[in-house]
């Protein structure tokens, strides 16, 4: 992981983008886990966004999106990361970033897969402050 960089944006909105280095998802809609070992993930996924997530201020409502950077073209599907977003959401309101993580206060995007040939494999969550 390396950190992260916080920008305001030309709007005076806060926007931050934290990179982590999975090489895949640590959570995906085809993985076939016990349910205490997929608990544990997400205990562990909630926990790491809260430590990454102390320094944003508290906002009202935000986007957020995740990109897997990928360094070939295998076939991969776009919602399987979804479980790792749906993760790190909850961790950003276990940080107090956001009420909760209903559409009143979090507009989700679908995850997407980004192909960057000789890329170390990644992927980057940005949270972006809407007006």
């Amino acid at each position: 992981m390396t950190l992260n960089e916080q920008v305001q944006t030309d709007a005076g909105l806060f926007e931050t983008t934290f990179t982590f280095d999975w090489v895949k998802p640590p959570l995906s809609l085809n993985y076939r886990l016990h349910r205490m070992a997929e608990a544990k993930i997400v205990k562990d996924l909630r926990s790491l966004m809260h430590a990454k997530a102390r320094h944003v201020p508290e906002l009202e409502r935000i986007e957020v999106r995740l990109v897997w950077f990928v360094k070939d073209r295998r076939r991969r599907d776009d919602e399987n990361p979804v479980a790792t977003l749906k993760a790190l959401c909850d961790g950003l309101v276990d940080a107090e970033v956001v009420p909760d993580d209903t559409r009143e206060f979090m507009v989700k995007h679908m995850p997407e897969i980004r192909y960057e040939k000789g890329c170390v494999p990644h992927f980057e969550f940005t949270l972006k402050e809407l007006a």
